[in-house]
């Protein structure tokens, strides 16, 4: 029986994914094989020997120490794409309230508790509506830096709302340009993307990259009025330089989902408490996914959505028994692991071997189970990381 611990509150839509004859599920599973989380921070959470994968419940992967485990051989997933509407939806409500008076208004109405009069108050609020006007989305240009599963969601959405839309990144994947509309403007920079646009969304990872990608320097280059939305992580905006800006008359507004405290009380800011993918929905969503892809993992050994180790995946076929091993992705390590096979007369019937970066995944499906003294040769094969029989 697998074990799963988990952290968080997940949702039940996901949990019960978990066949209970196959696995053992909960926040107390002393060895568990893998680990399912939201927001548990595991930098200094000691993690048992047992543990073979770990699921995050949404996009970001902050919390978790990927490069420590990679070295370890642990697998860590994320689900790419299961909040992106929830964000999408946060995204178009931030444009309205930077592009209307929205929430000005109420609270200059919530300052008229006193009045008892109604046709008082309705003169009163037909003279001063006009403090509040702003103006339509329609016709603007929005630029998105980042156009994966969140990014390409809002420049479609943008496009349905008559925006011009101009899109950034340098790395986008077949996958995500079958998603986005013809229609989107790809621009070859950002400091050329930011010039031109009224509106700007980032959807970035937070990584060395893209820290502080916003900035004094990039600041310079965006029109006065211009309104930054961030929904996808903090460290990727400079707050102190974005402040600065606003103060100078250089940037119209700043709507977040990242409070950091020279944010607060500023009149041209708008910081959410982090509640992007904050829906029953996402969560559902996000907690299926990483059920999902565990379970593929532990019983086929079949990696999908790792932020650390390569799309592996092969159809498990009848009878026989299957092997995967993680290596360090340096030249001859299968090569000996198959002469293993060889020397013990060992029949390979079907593998796959894929690198990301510097660890190598394979999957082996074997006639039979090799024995315990064949096991033992494959584990000592030098810069064999870890090995496993399913």
């Amino acid at each position: 029986m697998y074990q799963i611990r988990t952290y968080n509150k997940i949702s039940d839509k996901g949990l019960s994914r978990f066949s209970k004859d196959q696995y053992n599920v909960g926040e107390d599973v002393g060895q568990p094989d893998a680990v399912i989380l939201r927001s548990q921070k595991l930098h200094n959470e000691p993690l048992p020997e047992s543990v073979l994968g770990v699921a995050r419940a949404g996009a970001g992967v902050n919390n978790v120490p990927v490069e420590e485990y990679t070295k370890k051989g642990i697998v860590v997933f994320n689900t790419p794409g299961a909040n992106a509407n929830a964000v999408k939806e946060l995204v178009l409500a931030g444009m309205l309230l930077g592009s209307r008076g929205i929430l000005q208004g109420k609270d200059y109405v919530n300052t008229l508790g006193d009045m008892t009069d109604a046709g008082e108050m309705s003169k009163l609020l037909e003279a001063e509506k006009k403090r509040f006007a702003g103006s339509e989305l329609a016709g603007k240009k929005l630029g998105i830096i980042g156009l994966g599963a969140i990014g390409s969601m809002v420049a479609n959405a943008a496009l349905a709302l008559d925006m011009e839309v101009l899109g950034f990144d340098p790395a986008l994947s077949v996958e995500a340009a079958w998603r986005l509309s013809s229609n989107v403007r790809r621009m070859e920079s950002v400091q050329a993307l930011l010039s031109q646009v009224d509106y700007v969304s980032l959807h970035v990872p937070a990584i060395e990259a893209t820290r502080n990608l916003i900035n004094a320097e990039t600041l310079s280059v965006m029109k006065p009025n211009a309104v930054i939305l961030n929904f996808a992580r903090e460290a990727i905006v400079d707050a102190s330089a974005v402040v600065e800006a606003l103060n100078a008359g250089k940037l119209g507004q700043y709507i977040c989902d990242f409070p950091e405290p020279c944010l607060i009380g500023h009149d041209k800011v708008v910081a959410l408490p982090h509640i992007g993918a904050s829906t029953a929905e996402a969560e559902e969503n996000c907690a299926v996914m990483a059920a999902n892809q565990l379970m593929d993992f532990l019983e086929n050994g079949n990696i999908v959505n790792s932020v650390n180790f390569p799309h592996t995946v092969m159809a498990r076929g009848e009878g026989g028994c299957r092997i995967t091993f993680t290596n360090e992705n340096v030249s001859g390590v299968l090569g000996n692991v198959l002469s293993v096979f060889a020397a013990n007369n060992v029949n390979v019937i079907d593998m796959v071997n894929k690198s990301r970066n510097d660890v190598a995944y394979n999957i082996l499906d074997l006639a039979e189970k090799p024995s315990e003294d064949v096991i033992a040769a494959l584990k000592a094969v030098e810069h064999v990381i870890s090995l496993r029989v399913i």
